[in-house]
């Protein structure tokens, strides 16, 4: 798909959909729950369809219905009815799975599509093979076999908190305590919070007993419960930035208490000197004379992409620091950003984990096709670069958006963004 986008003058309201990463723990949770769970406001993304096949694939019966799916959760990991679970392109589906699919201690076959087997896996083959345990991780599947047994398990903080969810969720089903020792420096705090968060309100008792340890009781049972997932404030800051740079929108749908890392577009968008009110169930970003400055993703990497987008449009130079992780996304995120950008003729430059920006804030001509590098943030990021500017310009693999927000054309358009799908 293309999607030729005009510059607009976007105005009005847009409503932010689902946490995509609160969905799949929700989800995941009531699968492994004892009960009939019903887990509202779902956005059904790619990425959340193929945790809802793998947890069917597991056992869990998941009914679907427009924005809510009903579980009832698995009773036996011995029931498994495929062998072959398929994860599509979501790193958050395989990291989460791996762990919780041992317990059907037999031989699983992960397979997907794109760059997810080429991700990072580490952590899992060091834990797998120092018990013992089959990891065999091959250029077109992961194979293991065998339960994880309990223990003391140390995990590299710097890599992905994903290792580190997968296990929170496994862990609370094995027959004895264990404890989860993160090795520092520990990166993406705040989505083990969110993971900790979700096992509490499905009765998993799990917790930081010190800033490098999690505790984690055995022999529990998950509960079966009902929750609403909140708004994504990732999502969130494709809009913020856009209204920050061009004009003032309201954006709803979103908690001011969440725990979300993303949260950290707020003060990042202050920062910027932009203008930030809280109204009724979201915020109201003002238009500002934006100003470059220093910016640590340790805790926040998939705002990534839009705060390029944000540093290219603001006064002097911006540096962003402890972005590493960019480069081992969907797609090397740092190297497609700077690759995109550098068609509107943006002055940026990079090192392995750094970016630094100089922007002009009275825009930018671009007269090349862009392209989404299979990667729905870089698609996003483009489309508000495009509408801030001065030319048209298509951007081919916009179907990329399907990954993690469906509807993200449709709302730009709402905002009377210039959108033709082609």
């Amino acid at each position: 798909m293309i999607a030729a986008i005009t510059p607009s003058h976007c105005q009005g309201s847009v409503q932010i959909p689902p946490s995509k990463s609160m969905a799949h723990r929700a989800i995941i949770a009531a699968s492994l729950a004892n009960g009939c769970s019903h887990i509202t406001n779902i956005d059904l993304s790619d990425d959340i369809h193929a945790t809802i096949e793998g947890m069917r694939q597991l056992g869990a019966q998941i009914t679907v219905h427009e924005k809510e799916v009903v579980v009832k959760g698995i009773r036996d990991f011995h029931q498994l009815k495929t062998k072959k679970i398929f994860c599509n392109e979501s790193g958050s589906t395989l990291r989460f799975f791996i762990p919780i699919f041992s317990l059907c201690d037999q031989e699983v076959h992960f397979v997907g599509k794109g760059r997810l087997l080429q991700r990072p896996q580490s952590v899992y083959e060091t834990i797998f093979h120092s018990q013992g345990l089959r990891f065999d991780h091959q250029p077109d599947q992961i194979i293991i076999d065998h339960c994880l047994q309990p223990g003391i398990y140390e995990v590299d903080g710097n890599i992905s908190s994903q290792f580190i969810t997968g296990l929170l969720f496994a862990l609370p089903l094995l027959n004895e305590d264990s404890i989860i020792k993160i090795k520092p420096p520990f990166e993406s705090r705040s989505y083990i919070d969110l993971t900790l968060q979700m096992l509490q309100q499905f009765s998993i008792t799990a917790a930081f007993v010190d800033e490098w340890t999690i505790a984690i009781k055995g022999n529990q049972i998950y509960q079966a419960n009902d929750v609403y997932v909140e708004g994504d404030f990732s999502q969130l800051a494709f809009f913020a930035v856009l209204a920050a740079i061009q004009g003032d929108l309201s954006i709803t749908g979103i908690s001011s208490n969440s725990k979300q890392g993303d949260q950290q577009i707020l003060s990042i968008l202050r920062d910027f000197h932009a203008s930030i009110e809280e109204i009724e169930n979201g915020f109201l970003v003002h238009q500002a004379e934006l100003q470059g400055c220093s910016i640590d993703l340790n805790n926040c990497p998939d705002l990534g992409p839009i705060l390029f987008v944000l540093a290219a449009m603001a006064k002097g130079t911006t540096h962003i620091y402890n972005a590493g992780r960019l480069r081992i996304k969907e797609s090397d995120r740092i190297a497609a950003m700077e690759c995109e950008l550098k068609k509107f003729g943006v002055d940026i430059h990079s090192t392995e984990e750094e970016i630094w920006i100089i922007g002009n804030p009275d825009g930018y001509h671009c007269d090349q096709i862009l392209h989404g590098h299979n990667d729905h943030r870089i698609v996003m990021a483009m489309t508000i670069m495009t509408l801030v500017n001065h030319d048209v310009c298509s951007i081919e693999g916009a179907q990329a958006i399907r990954k993690s927000y469906p509807s993200f054309f449709e709302d730009v358009q709402k905002l009377q963004g210039k959108v033709e799908l082609l």
